[in-house]
């Protein structure tokens, strides 16, 4: 069976979930109980780091559409970064940046919400 396994670290009020392997119906309930442990903390700034992805599936998909209503109803959010061309080319086919803001780094992400947040006061 394909691994995978999630990581997360926080940057003040932002957490960064680092993925790593291969995300597909198998290892999506990781994925799932990753993001469920957040909202449960009130955790609804987040970064998902696919450094490390190998692969994505549909069920792999299916997760980031399962919480991000309940995550901008908080109104928080999911940015993307640091994606393979392979993995974008998934995302982009099925029309997620449409949905998501997809960025390069992790660090323009992290500081998108920062400003975010600067002009929220």
């Amino acid at each position: 069976m394909a691994e995978f396994s999630t990581s997360t670290k926080e940057v003040g009020e932002i957490s960064i979930i680092y993925l790593k392997g291969y995300l597909d119906a198998h290892t999506a309930p990781t994925l799932e109980n990753t993001f469920s442990n957040l909202i449960e903390k009130g955790k609804y700034r987040t970064v998902v780091n696919f450094n490390e992805l190998n692969y994505i599936s549909s069920a792999g998909l299916g997760v980031f559409m399962a919480y991000i209503e309940k995550i901008r109803e908080n109104n928080g959010d999911i940015k993307l970064s640091s994606m393979s061309e392979k993995v974008f080319n998934i995302f982009d086919l099925l029309g997620f940046p449409l949905l998501y803001e997809i960025y390069q780094t992790e660090e323009e992400a992290v500081n998108k919400f920062i400003e975010s947040k600067s002009f929220e006061k």
